[in-house]
């Protein structure tokens, strides 16, 4: 259930109907917008009275919302929500580029690309350190040295760093981490969301492999559930029947997202194509549907990387698709 504020309220009388209601036995989300206030009423509200609370005098409206997810819900916070990153803004028109290695795998290798894409395009910084791989003999990462290292990149270039997380006992490791990435694997992994939500760290939360979006958006549910509000979502394409590409890679979920949440989205075309020459056009294509950023690996010798190779783009390359995108942006 949601309930409008009619314009000029108080701080005071706000403030009155929300104590009033959580003796009602519900928590309410309070949504301050340019124009009006919103509250988000989550919990058993069957026993609010809607007709009581849509008399009261500062109300202008009372509606209830059918969707199981609440927090995410686009009715209970109508403004887009933007992500600061230490001063670099995703959402609400801010777009940002996300670049770097799949994994990990040496300092000279990170520093490296990190440098280098820096300055053509990237506004944040990429790499795992912790790896999760299909095969249990494929590499694993470099685990918390990993993590030392892109640290250290992020003091030579000033990028915020993002990397995934595997298991809420590594939550101690990632006090560094500016942006926690949920993997497709983990999107699902409700007790891991659990502890993600009671963190203050911003959570990436990638699209899981044959996810519907209502799955996903639950997923974001449980993390805003624990009190962390800081969710942007990753389209990485997903499971069909088609093999030529890694994944399909499903672009019609950013205006779907745009109307029922208020969270950013972003595209990975890295992993949802798999293949390096399909990341520009659907970089591109991701751009040009509003997507709020791009997630695009980089390594700087593709042949020769320890993780997902074949999809990587060299430094050049993606000097070349922040470019092509960057122009796309300026038209729409």
């Amino acid at each position: 259930m949601i309930a409008v504020l009619k314009n000029g309220v108080t701080k005071e009388q706000a403030e009155s109907v929300i104590l009033w209601l959580k003796n009602q036995g519900v928590d309410v989300h309070v949504s301050e917008g340019k124009y009006q206030t919103v509250l988000g009423l989550i919990g058993d509200t069957r026993r609010i009275d809607e007709e009581l609370l849509g008399s009261l005098e500062i109300v202008e409206t009372v509606k209830r919302v059918s969707e199981p997810y609440k927090s995410v819900n686009r009715k209970f916070h109508p403004d887009d929500t933007i992500i600061d990153i230490g001063g670099i803004k995703i959402g609400g028109g801010n777009f940002q580029i996300i670049a770097g290695p799949c994994s990990v795998e040496s300092r000279e290798q990170l520093c490296g690309i990190a440098q280098e894409i820096c300055k053509t395009g990237a506004g944040l910084l990429r790499g795992g350190a912790f790896k999760p791989r299909t095969s249990p003999y494929d590499f694993q990462g470099l685990k918390v040295e990993g993590l030392d290292l892109l640290v250290e990149a992020k003091k030579l270039t000033g990028m915020p760093i993002v990397t995934e997380i595997m298991n809420a006992n590594h939550l101690p490791y990632f006090e560094n981490v500016d942006v926690i990435q949920v993997g497709a694997r983990n999107m699902q992994n409700f007790e891991l969301l659990k502890e993600l939500g009671k963190t203050d760290k911003i959570i990436l939360l990638k699209r899981g492999l044959a996810n519907t979006i209502k799955e996903w958006l639950m997923s974001a549910e449980y993390i805003m559930a624990g009190g962390n509000e800081k969710i942007i979502l990753c389209e990485r394409g997903i499971r069909t029947y088609e093999t030529y590409t890694r994944n399909t890679l499903d672009l019609s979920a950013i205006p779907v997202i745009k109307e029922l949440t208020h969270l950013p989205i972003i595209v990975d075309p890295s992993h949802a194509t798999g293949v390096a020459r399909y990341v520009k056009p659907m970089a591109i294509a991701a751009a040009a549907a509003g997507a709020d950023g791009l997630m695009i690996e980089v390594h700087n010798d593709p042949s020769n990387a320890l993780c997902d190779g074949a999809q990587s783009l060299t430094p050049a390359q993606f000097a070349d698709v922040a470019q092509a995108v960057e122009k796309v942006r300026s038209v729409i």
